[in-house]
């Protein structure tokens, strides 16, 4: 750990340390976005995207899913689970 100090930190003088270059201006962009963004803008968009999901888009619909009940689990999860317990059951 001879390129950072104590608390973990890059040591001045390390090239890996200066951090990401765009991270300030991303920051402004998104600082931008936000005072353009307002909630009863959001809840608008929000409305368009239930009503294309009810009318049959189902981009729509996986988009509105996807993020109030998080992204879907793996199609052979109960076997991976069954595959773990038995794992555990045989130690």
């Amino acid at each position: 750990m001879g390129d950072r100090d104590a608390s973990g930190k890059f040591k001045a003088g390390n090239r890996a340390g200066k951090g990401n270059p765009h991270a300030a201006k991303v920051a402004r962009l998104r600082a931008s976005m936000l005072k353009a963004v307002s909630p009863a803008d959001v809840a608008a968009i929000i409305r368009r995207l239930v009503d294309a999901a009810k009318a049959g888009d189902i981009a729509a619909a996986k988009i509105i899913f996807e993020r109030t009940l998080g992204a879907p689990l793996p199609a052979d999860i109960l076997e991976r689970i069954e595959i773990l317990e038995r794992d555990l059951h045989h130690d």
